[in-house]
């Protein structure tokens, strides 16, 4: 007797066995590589000192949220802002977040709970009699109302694997928008930059075309009282001719830096604003610098990335649940009549209970494919993850390198842009006093406006390296508009 309750248990046990197993590879992926420094060069404590600005790499320090407030101005602040509002592919993503909520919504209410569902049906109906007795045909009305219940039992975990997946994509969508964010402020502030750079370039360019033109025309004057050689006089009007021809050039640039400054604030091309004067914004004199083992947790990108991989191992714990038997339950109760009045009543009750239960057998090896395929996209979303993690490593490696060889070239452009300026005016006061020709003022003001234009390419990719470097740093932990979904779906279970 003993034997043959044990045997009759032993279905029961290896059910329960299966049900425990694990279904799916882990969810989280590999521990990834921490390097002890970003670049091939350890990080520098402080960059080159330039425009009197040595800046600070805080290791260890925590992300800034609202970076883009250290370059103190209020103008720059207020575009972030608007664009943080009004910008539609924010918008738009905000929205994809939002959907993607609901579906998960709709995910547990399907998955983990019975469906009730209340139907009812008006007929008319003919139907053949029995021959011989009565009328060879018979028309008669059915009324029927009724409530269905239904419950799948998730006796190997398909339907939690379904929850855990939606949850997961609920947290790459959050992280996704998250680093959206990041990435349209570091956009608004690169092309407020970009915009304000062109601008000045534009007038030193402007300045140069004017004083070429007024060198061509003394060199014209020189030629003809023979003090200069028909060479000198040809060749001070080709290099005008070459300083003009690359004026609509830089203009182009400039409209079309203030034109992107002004989709990205969400506004039309002819709201652009302007430009902001360079010396408007503050270079940040510190810049947080995570260590490479806490960057993981601060990157959106790489977060988006990790939940990619829990969303990819719960694709195959579906795929392999979908091999084992399913349990279904279904009763409906309700009351049916040939006449309306006797709906209701105790003699028109109808009721119906039933289960089933499901074993795939043959599907054209469909479902062994499908399990196939969700673990290649798994394994294809760790490799995908571990590229995000190497990517995000070398954004902060090249940042720190970009801005520490940065301060050496405005260092050196200043020192330049300095020289020439004195020059420049050593000349001017040696004109005015009669020692020096006016030529040679005016070859002196190009050589500084040359070596301002020199200084204003460093300023700008100084301040536009700073930006890159706050936006590879991520956000702190805390900051992101995602939260563990997944978590909470594990929970319900």
């Amino acid at each position: 007797m003993t034997r043959i309750a044990s045997f009759r248990s032993a279905p029961l046990g290896l059910a329960a066995a299966l049900a425990g197993c694990a279904l799916a590879p882990p969810a989280k992926p590999p521990a990834p590589p921490s390097p002890v420094h970003y670049a091939a060069a350890s990080t520098p404590a402080a960059s080159a000192e330039a425009d009197g600005v040595a800046q600070r790499f805080r290791l260890g320090a925590r992300a800034v949220p609202a970076w883009w407030r250290l370059y103190r101005s209020d103008t720059l602040d207020g575009w972030v802002e608007e664009g943080l509002r009004h910008n539609p592919s924010l918008e738009a993503s905000r929205h994809t977040l939002e959907a993607v909520q609901q579906q998960l919504r709709a995910q547990v209410g399907e998955s983990l709970f019975p469906s009730v569902d209340a139907g009812g049906q008006v007929s008319r109906q003919r139907a053949l009699g029995l021959p011989n007795l009565g009328r060879p045909t018979n028309i008669y009305n059915v009324y029927a109302g009724q409530l269905e219940l239904g419950y799948d039992f998730d006796l190997f975990g398909a339907n939690r694997y379904a929850v855990r997946q939606a949850a997961a994509q609920v947290d790459a969508q959050s992280y996704q928008l998250d680093a959206a964010r990041r990435t349209l402020a570091a956009n608004i502030v690169i092309a407020a930059v970009n915009a304000s750079a062109l601008a000045e370039q534009l007038a030193a360019n402007e300045r140069l075309a004017a004083l070429a033109r007024e060198q061509a025309a003394l060199t014209a004057s020189a030629y003809r009282l023979g003090a200069a050689a028909h060479e000198d006089e040809l060749a001070a009007q080709q290099n005008a001719a070459a300083i003009e021809a690359a004026l609509p050039s830089l203009r182009s640039r400039a409209l079309r830096a203030r034109h992107a400054l002004a989709v990205l604030l969400g506004r039309t091309p002819d709201q652009a604003p302007a430009p902001l004067p360079l010396a408007a914004l503050t270079l940040p004199a510190e810049v947080p610098v995570t260590v490479p083992s806490e960057l993981l947790q601060q990157r959106p990108d790489v977060l988006a990335a990790e939940a990619a991989v829990h969303a990819a191992s719960a694709r195959v714990g579906v795929a392999t649940a979908n091999l084992f038997p399913r349990l279904s339950l279904s009763a409906s109760l309700g009351s049916a009549a040939f006449d309306r009045a006797a709906l209701f009543t105790g003699a028109g009750t109808v009721w119906s209970a039933a289960a089933s239960l499901t074993q795939p057998i043959f599907h054209g090896g469909a479902l062994l494919a499908q399990r196939k395929a969700a673990i290649a996209d798994y394994q294809a979303t760790l490799a995908q993850y571990q590229q995000t993690v190497l990517n995000a490593f070398q954004d902060v490696a090249d940042t720190l390198t970009a801005l520490d060889q940065d301060a050496l070239a405005l260092q050196a452009a200043q020192a330049g842009a300095a020289a020439a300026g004195q020059s420049f005016a050593d000349t001017g006061a040696r004109y005015r006093l009669g020692a020096a020709a006016y030529p040679m003022t005016v070859a002196s003001e190009q050589r500084w406006q040359n070596a301002r234009l020199t200084q204003i390419q460093a300023t700008a990719a100084r301040l536009v390296d700073t930006a890159a470097l706050f936006q590879a740093m991520g956000s702190p932990q805390g900051d992101g508009v995602a939260r563990r979904h997944d978590e909470a779906a594990a929970g319900r279970e």
